[in-house]
């Protein structure tokens, strides 16, 4: 029995996955040249530790670091095994660093350190709108191509990355505040984020603001900070309510927040109350909350594939001498609501972070 690929190792080697994922996964990709590329993966190595992935040339093992904001946060456990399959299909290694309390120089010094030992890539949370633009320039300066994922610099900062891989964040911000313009139409809602001011999450509640203001002027949005770790942000949200029990809606832009919305919910009996609630990501007990119609709704923004795609996109640079730029992909948006919720509760995958298991889900 081969062993399993586990989400906190650090490289990956060639493994069963290629076959499976260059036959099956990557539909979703989204890039033309993805699906040939990889129905010809084999699994041959060569001596030198690099690839030769059917027809695909044989080359180096290079090596692409991830600088993450929060490195053992659960929502990164199916981004790193994204990484660690597209890797596996394509033989190269991989290396996750950063900061596991959203330190911007913890962040800079770990692109710094990527630099120094020559990665051959790098992918980076750009959190700060300027504090990753140096690092970045010295990259690119160094022959070392660099993709933002999961959070991006404002297009006037001035960062030279190549593409941004994840979610629309202010779009997907605007449409939950749609979600929630089209349930309440005036009264106090309570928007929480865990770091404010963080390229993650602000755009998001910044666009939520922006669809009440639109949607349903009579709404009076007060945004709440929560804190970074999770049990601060249960504290957080269940202090605040008890202390505005007059909401009409509670929502969330981080995975933390939104669990602590959907508990703080379960707790004083929210819904029965009318009171809306929702909010962003995939973690287990939000969804059960869901299901149990304690919780109105979350947002899945494809984790799997912000580790998946980036990895891809990197080695095709690296493949192609840099003639296929890396390209800035949305990793999309989806409610999941009690009528949706079920494939996610009722299996576990890789794809969510629920298992270490190689499998093919059965739709």
């Amino acid at each position: 029995m081969k062993p399993k690929q586990d989400p906190t190792s650090q490289t990956a080697g060639q493994m069963g996955r290629r076959g499976f994922l260059g036959k099956a996964a990557i539909g979703a990709a989204g890039a033309a040249s993805l699906p040939a590329i990889l129905a010809a993966c084999g699994s041959s190595t060569n001596a030198a530790g690099g690839g030769s992935e059917g027809l695909l040339p044989s080359h180096p093992q290079w090596n692409f670091v991830f600088v993450n904001h929060v490195t053992t946060n659960p929502f990164f456990t199916p981004t790193q095994y994204g990484i660690a399959d597209a890797a596996s299909v394509f033989g190269c290694k991989y290396q996750w660093t950063g900061s596991a309390t959203s330190n911007v120089s913890e962040m800079v010094n770990a692109m710094q350190t990527a630099i120094s030992a020559k990665a051959d890539g790098i992918a980076v949370a750009i959190i700060d709108p300027t504090a990753f633009n140096a690092p970045t320039a010295a990259a690119i300066a160094a022959g070392i191509p660099v993709v933002s994922y999961n959070a991006d610099a404002p297009a006037n900062s001035g960062n030279k990355r190549l593409a941004y891989i994840g979610q629309d964040l202010y779009q997907s911000g605007y449409q939950m505040g749609t979600r929630i313009a089209g349930q309440i139409t005036s009264g106090k809602v309570a928007g929480f984020i865990a770091t404010p001011g963080s390229l993650n999450i602000q755009p998001r509640i910044d666009g939520c603001k922006a669809a009440l203001q639109a949607l349903a002027p009579a709404v009076q949005f007060t945004q709440v900070t929560s804190g970074a770790a999770v049990n601060d942000e249960l504290t957080a949200v269940d202090a605040y309510y008890q202390g505005h029990t007059d909401l009409k809606g509670m929502v969330a832009v981080d995975g933390g927040s939104t669990q602590a919305v959907a508990q703080t919910s379960q707790k004083y009996g929210l819904a029965a109350k009318g009171v809306v609630t929702g909010g962003f990501d995939l973690l287990p007990k939000t969804l059960q909350l869901i299901q149990s119609g304690d919780m109105g709704f979350t947002i899945d923004q494809q984790p799997y594939l912000q580790g998946f795609l980036p990895t891809v996109q990197l080695f095709l640079y690296k493949l192609s001498g840099g003639l296929q730029q890396p390209a800035t992909t949305d990793t999309g948006l989806l409610f999941v609501t009690k009528d949706n919720v079920g494939p996610y509760l009722n299996s576990t995958s890789r794809f969510e972070g629920s298992t270490s298991d190689e499998k093919v889900i059965s739709g």
